[in-house]
Order: structure tokens, then sequence, then C-alpha cells
């Protein structure tokens, strides 16, 4: 009987990257998961009622809110799973999992949101020299020149990657030279359908991480008199709130159903800084609502212009106005919108995955 592992980078939050993971154990109900952090309750029961393995990290002290600062541990805690025994890795990635050591017969698929961002694409948004203090400035570039070092050669353990988005691929052969099959990630149509009335509010749903640019629409709807709504935490969560004016309102983690909700409710979703996929954005598509996003990354794979949302093209707050003006004069069709979402669908992304296990699987064995 084939033995599966799931290795997953740490389990904190329910985003894009764990409803992936959800799919991959429904596929494999029996396989183990491996992540460095849990934190018990956060995530989908389908998960929580697995068999789950943490790291060293688990047992650090401040866990739940400072676990980023143990990122330079990452790298040795995923290298100190024991997966001697399983033939076949799933990992998903977006920081160390698919750094995670296979047996050297056995074969080890990963699935990738983004090589590690605040290592690459992403590295000035996250350390700039104005977001870092003397001793940070000082310490942090050599730690991350050691983690690209590390990221690049770990690559070398996975046998075949997918990527979520054809920029994800993009950078997949810029940073590690390697090809990927593009798969791109579910979202839950069933659940996510259009509902009632609109309102005269519109939404962020994201972690509040600097890449999102957060800040960014914060400056943009001081200067308007329209509402926004942000869900989602982070690290950036009270600065943000602290700079934000009146009309944008900071809600924290929803649960699912108010989440629908709030997507049903609003004249668009915002989408404000250079996504990698932008799960958000087809969440907010099977509801009927358009998104207003950043003309870059992964949302120009989701985001028809004109007929489920538009782009501005630059990311300042101008273009962002700019956009938002135009917004008003346009009309959007809501069954449209999400006939989009409906490409995206998770049977559709379920069917795709187990097809690239399959397909991989098959070849590994013809090889051997």
């Amino acid at each position: 009987m084939l033995k599966v592992a799931l290795v997953h980078d740490w389990l904190t939050g329910r985003r894009g990257g764990e409803k992936v993971l959800e799919v991959f154990a429904e596929l494999y109900p029996e396989a183990p998961i491996y992540t460095l952090i849990h934190i018990p309750g956060s995530q989908h029961p389908s998960l929580e009622d697995r068999e789950i393995h943490t790291s060293f990290i688990q047992r650090l002290p401040f866990l739940k809110k400072r676990y980023r600062s143990y990122l330079p541990l990452f790298p040795m805690a995923v290298e100190l799973f024991d997966l001697q025994e399983f033939d076949l890795i799933l990992s998903t990635s977006h920081c160390v999992a698919k750094g995670a050591i296979p047996r050297p017969d056995a074969l080890h698929l990963s699935y990738i949101h983004s090589p590690m961002r605040y290592a690459w694409n992403q590295y000035f948004a996250y350390f700039s020299a104005e977001r870092l203090g003397w001793l940070s400035r000082r310490v942090i570039p050599p730690v991350l020149h050691r983690l690209r070092v590390w990221d690049t050669v770990s690559c070398h353990r996975v046998d075949s990657f997918a990527a979520n988005s054809q920029a994800v691929a993009a950078r997949i052969r810029r940073y590690y030279g390697r090809s990927a099959d593009v798969i791109h990630p579910p979202v839950d149509t069933d659940f996510f359908q259009p509902g009632g009335g609109q309102e005269d509010y519109f939404l962020i749903v994201s972690a509040l991480v600097p890449y999102k640019r957060i800040d960014l629409a914060i400056e943009a709807f001081r200067r308007r008199e329209e509402t926004l709504k942000v869900v989602g935490r982070g690290p950036e969560f009270s600065k943000l709130k602290r700079s934000a004016p009146a009309n944008v309102h900071f809600l924290g983690s929803l649960g699912d159903e108010d989440l629908r909700s709030l997507y049903q409710g609003a004249r668009a979703l915002i989408m404000p800084g250079e996504e990698d996929f932008g799960i958000n954005s087809l969440e907010s598509q099977a509801c009927g609502v358009p998104v207003i996003a950043y003309g870059r990354g992964g949302a120009t794979e989701t985001v028809s212009e004109s007929r489920t949302g538009l782009f501005f093209p630059q990311l300042t707050t101008s273009s962002l106005l700019d956009a938002l003006d135009k917004f008003r004069t346009m009309a959007f069709n809501k069954q449209e919108i999400r006939e989009n979402a409906e490409r995206f669908a998770r049977p559709v992304f379920r069917t795709r995955i187990a097809a690239f296990v399959q397909e991989k699987w098959s070849e590994f064995q013809e090889q051997r």
C-alpha cells in the first residue's frame, strides 16, 4: 500500500494554502500532516481531526504571536521531520515545506504558493531600510542571504513542482531553474454564492503583511468618503489600524459565514498588492462581486478586465484612486462574474491535482 505524507509550512489560520491542503487531505485520508506549527482550533475540522506532527518550534515561547520571529530556524525544523517510511511526499509550500527530506527512493511533489517571498521578490516590501532599525539592518540581510542559499539548494529535493499561477511558475524558473505545472487553487463555489442586496462599502480580505499593501488602500480611502472594511490579521494589524481614518474599519478574523455575508454586500473587493494568485478574488467573484486589483501577478489570471473587475497599473495611491473613480462609471453582470469563478471550482482542482500526482507517480515508477 502506498504510504503518503503531507507537509505544510504552518497551521495558524485558514487561508488559501490551507484550503489546498484540505483537498490533499481528502485525496489521501490516511496521510499524516507534518507542519512546523499548529495552533489548535485554527483549521477546518477536516484538518483538525487528522494526525498532525509538529516541529520543535511548537514548544518555543510566544508562539502564537511571534512564530515568524523564528524564521532562521525553519529550514532545520522541516529537515528534522522523519519521513523515511513514506513512498510519496506531497508538500504545499510558501516558505520551507518543500525542503523536507524524502528518502532516496521516494517521490516528492511540491505545490508552490510562492518561493519564499521575504527572501526573493518581496524582500524590500518586508525589509526596506526605512522599516528596519540599526540592529535589524545589520542582522537581517545575512540571515536572508543564507535562507536564499538554502532555498535554492533544497529545491533539488523535489522531483516535480506544481505552481498556483503562471506568475509563481515564472518565479520558480527564475529562482530555482525548474519548470512547474500550473494548477490554480480551488474556490468553494458551493459555499460562496451571490446573496442579498448590495451595500455601500468596499472590502479587503487579506493577511496583514507588508507586501499586501493595505497601507496604499488606507491612504486612498483617507481621500474618499466611502467605507472600506478590512478582514484579516497579521503582524501589521495594530500599525495599520492606528493609521486608518474613521471610514476604514478593521474587523479581524471572521468565520466563513460572516465572511460570505461581507462579500455578498460589498460593492467590490480591493486587492491593493501584487498577489501570487489571490483566492479571495475568486471567493468574491463566486458571490457575484467584482474585483479592483493591482494589474500584476496572479490577479491577472483570475480577473477579467471590464468583465469581472478592473486593474490599476501602478502601486500608488493615485492609481488606485483613478481605478475607484472609473469603477463608479461601470456596470457588471453578477452572473457573468460568478461564471468566471466557477472555472476554478473545488472539483476542478481536485481532478487536476489527482491527475498530476498520478502522472508523476507513473513516470517515477517507469524510471525505477
